[in-house]
């Protein structure tokens, strides 16, 4: 990042009150790696947070600002767009259809402040789907509700890893689903959002890997009924005419290795193993998941609210500063 450019400002929703949201928020937050490359700006519950604060047995000083633009950055210093949604004394650990909602309101919060141009990114603590239901507000998650709140009726999920990130063109449904779901538009408009989102990077021309369908993408119709001619080559002609640099259909294995040693900026998976199996293997124990297709990027952690050990100060933030770090680099500042 040019050192005249000021560092993008990431809105950190609070999640899920009750689970491990706000235990590693503060660590994350305050933590010198994340102040050298973003300025987080947490939109929950200030209470919340130093009750955390108080559970860690962390010194830092928590102060509410009106919206992120009032911001100031320096060491230990967290600052709170407090929205005051929690009620006191909620417990620790118990699924609570408060706290369900007040997630929901976090995440509302985000997307106005996305919308209004005064964050960068934003960066998820996990929520309870038990508990948004019990709130009254069906969404699946996080995706969902981003999507909703933003007026985007379509996104992509993208891995990012150190060694290779992937843009899936479907995810969470039967393969024999993925196979007829995918045609022409899907394929390019997904190519299109993980373009966009690796120049959003600082990456000027990114090279994409597409990957096939079947095996060998088809190896000239040997393999299938002609789905990688059918549902993906004329996707890919249209993004090249627009000057993307789209190169496939290729076989998954062949694609994948390329894009290990570096040959590809990005990877275009067709359904989800094929896109997750290989970012398992090559990194997913620093892998965060990215919205793409939303006004900004937005990520989140590994794993969930942890109601288990809520409260106890045992959960660890690694999984946080990673999706601080991810939504710092694939954001870009105003």
């Amino acid at each position: 990042m040019n050192a005249q450019q000021p560092l993008p400002l990431i809105g950190v929703t609070m999640g899920d009150g009750a689970g491990v949201g706000p235990e590693v928020i503060v660590p994350a937050v305050l933590d010198t790696a994340t102040l050298s490359r973003c300025r987080p700006v947490v939109i929950g519950d200030a209470a919340r947070l130093r009750e955390a604060a108080r559970i860690l047995g962390t010194d830092c000083e928590i102060v509410t600002v009106p919206d992120p633009a009032a911001a100031e950055t320096a060491p230990g210093r967290i600052n709170v767009v407090d929205l005051g949604v929690l009620p006191e004394g909620l417990p620790w650990g118990v699924l609570s259809a408060a706290a369900g909602n007040a997630a929901y309101e976090y995440v509302k919060r985000a997307a106005e402040l996305a919308l209004a141009g005064e964050i960068d990114g934003i960066c998820t603590a996990p929520l309870n789907k038990e508990a948004l239901h019990a709130a009254g507000h069906v969404y699946p998650g996080h995706t969902e509700l981003l999507a909703h709140f933003t007026g985007v009726e379509e996104v992509s999920m993208m891995l990012s890893t150190e060694k290779v990130k992937v843009i899936h063109v479907t995810t969470h449904i039967g393969l024999i689903d993925a196979v007829n779901r995918i045609e022409p538009g899907l394929v390019e408009r997904t190519v299109r959002r993980g373009h966009e989102a690796m120049v959003r990077a600082g990456v000027a021309e990114p090279v994409i890997g597409v990957c096939g369908i079947n095996p060998h993408a088809g190896e000239n119709g040997l393999f299938g009924y002609g789905e990688e001619e059918e549902k993906i080559v004329p996707a890919l002609e249209t993004v090249r005419r627009d000057g993307i640099d789209a190169r496939g259909p290729l076989p998954a294995d062949t694609a994948f290795f390329l894009a290990s040693r570096g040959d590809y900026d990005l990877i275009v998976a067709m359904y989800h193993d094929q896109g997750h199996g290989p970012v398992k293997v090559l990194g997913i124990e620093a892998g965060v998941n990215l919205t793409v297709g939303l006004p900004v990027i937005r990520t989140s952690v590994d794993h969930g609210t942890a109601f288990d050990i809520a409260g106890t100060g045992k959960a660890e933030a690694g999984s946080m500063i990673e999706a601080l770090r991810q939504a710092a680099e694939m954001s870009t500042a105003r």
